[in-house]
C-alpha cells in the first residue's frame, strides 16, 4: 500500500513540478501543511477530503493518511518547500511503514534555492565557495545547534527555522563582521522581502522590518550574486 508525499515548492504556486501537480490533481484525500502552502494549489486538487494538518499530532496525520489508503484512496501528503529539507517526514514513515504503507516522495523547489533565485545568485560560484551547509538555530525545539562550529569553514551558509533567534545567531558566526548576509522573508510569496547587511548590520535591519519568522538567513559572499569576487569557470574554457 501505498501514499504520496509532495514537495509544494515554496511558495509560488507555480513552482510545484509537474508530476508533483499531477498527483496532486488526482488526489482523493489531501493532507497538507497549512498556511506554509499557497492556497492555489489546494484549490487545484479535486479531493473530497482535505485536512489541513496545522494543529494536527502525527499520529492523527498518520492515522488520516492509513484511513485513506485502506480505503482504496489515493492519498497526497503536500508539504511546502522539498520535504527533504526540514520536513519532518521521517517520522510520518516510519509510523506507517510498520503498518505496511509506504511513501513514494516527489521532491519540490525548496525555499533555499527560491532564495538564491531572489537573489539573483548562486551558491557556489567559482573562488567564492565550493560547498553550502545548510543549518538552524538552537530554539525552542532545538536545544545546541552547530553554527559556531559550521561557519568556521568559510563556506556559503543557509539557515533555517533561525530568523527569531537572528541575534544569537549572528553573534555565533565565526566570520568577519562585515560578512555579506541577506534575509529572504516569505521566499517566492507576493509580498516576498529582500533585506540586505552584514553580520554587524542585519540583526537590527531585520528587527526594523518587524521580521521573526518564514525567513531564509543566508551568510556569506555569494549573497553578493555577480559582485562576488568570483572567478570564471573551467565550464566555459
Amino acid at each position: 500500500m501505498k501514499y504520496t508525499i509532495v514537495g509544494a515548492g515554496c511558495g509560488d504556486p507555480e513552482l510545484i513540478t509537474v508530476k508533483g501537480l499531477r498527483h496532486l490533481q488526482e488526489a482523493e484525500v489531501l493532507i497538507y501543511a497549512g498556511s506554509l502552502v499557497n492556497p492555489a494549489l489546494v484549490e487545484q486538487c479535486p479531493a473530497s477530503v482535505k485536512l489541513n494538518s496545522w494543529g494536527m499530532s502525527l499520529e492523527e496525520i498518520c492515522s488520516a493518511v492509513e484511513e485513506g489508503v485502506r480505503a482504496g484512496k489515493k492519498v497526497v501528503r503536500l508539504h511546502s518547500g522539498d520535504p527533504a529539507i526540514y520536513g519532518s517526514i521521517v517520522e510520518q514513515m516510519d509510523i506507517l511503514e510498520k503498518k505496511g504503507i509506504f511513501a513514494d516522495i516527489i521532491p519540490g523547489v525548496s525555499s533555499m534555492f527560491g532564495a538564491a533565485a531572489a537573489l539573483r545568485t548562486e551558491y557556489t560560484p567559482r573562488g567564492v565557495s565550493e560547498s553550502v551547509i545548510i543549518t538552524r538555530s538552537a530554539g525552542a525545539t532545538l536545544e545546541k545547534d552547530q553554527i559556531a562550529e559550521l561557519s568556521a569553514f568559510g563556506t556559503t551558509m543557509v539557515l533555517f527555522l533561525s530568523t527569531a533567534e537572528i541575534d544569537s545567531v549572528m553573534q555565533k558566526l565565526s566570520r568577519p563582521k562585515d560578512t555579506p548576509v541577506a534575509v529572504i522573508y516569505h521566499v517566492s510569496w507576493p509580498d516576498e522581502k529582500i533585506i540586505r547587511g552584514t553580520i554587524d548590520t542585519i540583526a537590527e535591519k531585520v528587527h526594523a522590518e518587524g521580521i521573526e519568522r518564514s525567513a531564509l538567513i543566508i551568510v556569506g559572499d555569494a549573497v553578493l550574486g555577480t559582485a562576488a569576487p568570483y572567478k570564471n569557470s573551467e565550464l566555459y574554457r
